[in-house]
């Protein structure tokens, strides 16, 4: 799983931990847009407190391919 640090806008920074290495590189993660749940209790997973539900789909596979909004949106933007 990749440890993640999200900017929330005016939320702040929350964590999560998602397991998207199958399809996503490091590389492919910095700067990227994602959408997440940030009103769940935070979650312990191992040593790693995860604050934020991360949104994605699994694919035939079962890799889980991130949700992502199709254009440039505020950072922290509710999702409907």
């Amino acid at each position: 799983a990749w440890k993640l640090t999200i900017d929330f806008g005016a939320l702040g920074l929350r964590r999560s931990s998602a397991q998207l290495v199958a399809r996503y590189s490091k590389d492919d993660l910095l700067g990227r847009l994602v959408m997440g749940v940030v009103n769940f209790p935070p979650r312990r997973i191992g040593p790693f407190v995860s604050e934020v539900l991360t949104l994605g789909v699994p694919d035939e596979s079962g890799d889980v391919v991130l949700v992502v909004p199709q254009q440039d949106v505020p950072l922290g933007g509710q999702l409907f």
